[in-house]
């Protein structure tokens, strides 16, 4: 078959980027960190579409005694593997916010 096309759907875009992140040694979970009542309805990521490419933004709580600036990388990169190689999606950005450190 020639000229195949394949359609992902936002909300497998959505579950790969959550399980890349976890993946990551050093992150707890993907969400806002704070308080169960700060957490209420939020996702922990957002991406948008942007002329043809992917941003990703998406919010880690870090494990404790984990240096920040590396695990950020590292979530970035395994985010950006994942839009990339396994989606087959151009990614223009990936923004980490570490949103807190959980136990």
């Amino acid at each position: 078959m020639t000229g195949s096309l394949l359609t992902v759907g936002p909300d497998v875009i959505d579950q790969m980027v959550r399980l890349a992140a976890v993946e990551v040694p050093g992150v707890l979970r993907v969400g806002h960190g704070g308080p169960p009542w700060r957490r209420v309805g939020r996702r922990g990521i957002i991406i948008h579409r942007r002329e043809g490419a992917l941003e990703v933004r998406l919010w880690v709580v870090a494990r404790p005694v984990q240096p920040l600036v590396p695990l950020a990388s590292e979530v970035r990169a395994a985010v950006g593997a994942t839009v990339e190689r396994l989606l087959g999606l151009e990614l223009a950005a990936v923004t980490v916010v570490i949103d807190g450190i959980g136990g």
